[in-house]
């Protein structure tokens, strides 16, 4: 996931969601998502 752009990351979480993938994947990119301190920018991608 380092190589991920922080959008591409963030827009990965967001299909994951909608797809309803399984919650241990979705949870890996939410780690990833709190380690580089991007959760406000998921409100502006929703």
């Amino acid at each position: 996931m380092n190589k991920l752009s922080d959008d591409l990351l963030i827009e990965s979480y967001l299909k994951a969601r909608e797809l309803k993938l399984s919650p241990e994947f979705i949870r890996l990119i939410e780690t990833e998502i709190d380690r580089r301190t991007l959760t406000h920018k998921i409100r502006l991608y929703s």
